[in-house]
């Protein structure tokens, strides 16, 4: 089974299908609606084949379909008829939890994305867990006006970097993960990682999306390298999203 894999950012979609050994892309932006993102990949991956589809949305996903429109693309997401657009199956997954997917080791996985704006998401009992972090209360704004795109742009590097050093520190105070993974567009602008952090790579949102399907080629379990229980604790609300960060 071929897989071809779309990650949804606010600055750029990215994709890659199995066999592939470079991604493509083109620009995304406040304009960008689920139709564009559709015939912008289907008109650069023309010459490649696959079966079905895992995509990465920067926003809540339940039961494979957003519930939430992004805030950093355009309007029309919610309903649209993503299987029907691509003519294959589909399987949509929070942006960060499927980088997260791609970046996990074992043990309790919190990963944080640094870009348009705070992605965030946990791994814990082979259950992957959209945390929705970016837009909780922090200072005057919130985390993700703060760690995102706008504090970097308003505030300047040495700020932000001061920035995400302590909201960093307060998330992992507070949720107590074993493996602390940063990822997103932004984290190579870090001078130093925070302590117990290590660096993701923005190609792991890729691997998460090639793991989305293994569990339909047989895998029943969550296993580092092979597949996942896709499997929410309970089903997300509407309180934030994860617009992406890249």
């Amino acid at each position: 089974m071929k897989v071809l894999v779309v990650d949804i950012g606010g600055t750029h979609i990215k994709f890659l299908a199995t066999g592939q050994t470079e991604h493509r892309e083109f620009p995304s932006g406040p304009g960008m609606t689920p139709k564009r993102m559709v015939a912008g990949v289907k008109k650069l991956t023309s010459d490649w084949k696959y079966d079905v589809v895992s995509i990465g949305y920067p926003g809540v996903v339940v039961h494979n379909r957003p519930i939430v429109e992004p805030y950093n693309l355009s309007a029309g997401w919610i309903g649209f008829p993503f299987r029907r657009a691509f003519g294959r199956p589909v399987k949509l997954i929070n942006d960060a939890a499927m980088q997260a997917l791609g970046s996990y080791k074992g043990k309790k996985l919190l990963f944080l994305g640094l870009g348009t704006g705070l992605g965030s998401a946990m791994i814990a009992d082979g259950i992957i867990e959209p945390m929705e972090l970016g837009h909780l209360p922090y200072k005057k704004a919130t985390y993700e006006d703060y760690v995102g795109l706008r504090g970097l742009k308003k505030r300047g590097k040495k700020k932000w970097r001061q920035d995400v050093a302590e909201v960093v520190a307060r998330l992992v105070a507070a949720l107590e993960p074993e493996d602390v993974v940063l990822g997103g567009g932004n984290v190579k602008k870090l001078k130093d990682l925070p302590g117990g952090c290590r660096k993701g790579d923005n190609g792991n949102a890729f691997v998460g999306g090639f793991r989305v399907w293994e569990q339909a080629a047989g895998a029943s379990s969550f296993e580092p390298g092979r597949a996942t229980e896709l499997r929410p604790r309970k089903e997300q609300r509407h309180g934030s999203t994860a617009a992406k960060r890249k």
